[in-house]
């Protein structure tokens, strides 16, 4: 029942309890129990809303690839803390590749997220290098097509 309920709120976290008990078979008192079990045990965290990123007028985010030194004692877990600790980080996560640490931002502007990255970021200790790219559109976000996505229509090349 964990996992069904799990599946459900991903995709819509808002839906009332009543109704994944009616859609999963079950009595609303269980799902409103496996619920609250799920978030006193943090394995939900919180609930969040996909937004149009057209409602951000001017507002820059950015995803950066780091290279770090993993610390002797704590391995890449120090770096990875430190930076988590500054609010323009939204997402952070340790990665396999070239890089180890994919950290993704919002900013202000292009000078904010280039500021941060040269005063804050760069200069933490076992921060040996890092590559930004700035997101110019969104397709998919956790798991959801874009509107504007959807509508698209290939255009047709004519002889």
């Amino acid at each position: 029942m964990k996992d069904f309920v799990l599946n459900i709120l991903r995709e819509n976290a808002r839906i009332p309890a009543e109704k994944i008990a009616e859609l999963g078979n079950y009595e609303v008192s269980e799902v409103e129990k496996t619920i609250k079990y799920l978030e006193d045990e943090h394995i939900i965290r919180g609930y969040t809303a996909i937004c149009d990123d057209s409602a951000d007028d001017g507002k820059v985010k950015a995803v950066i690839e780091v290279r770090v030194s993993p610390n002797r004692d704590g391995g890449f877990d120090q770096v990875a803390k430190r930076i988590a600790r500054y609010p323009e980080v939204s997402d952070l996560f340790l990665i396999s590749g070239s890089f180890d640490l994919l950290i993704t931002i919002n900013g202000k502007s292009l000078k904010e997220v280039a500021n941060f990255v040269a005063s804050k970021l760069a200069t933490i200790d076992g921060v040996l290098s890092t590559s930004t790219g700035f997101m110019l559109k969104k397709y998919k976000e956790s798991g959801r097509t874009m509107e504007d996505f959807e509508d698209y229509e290939r255009l047709k090349v004519t002889p």
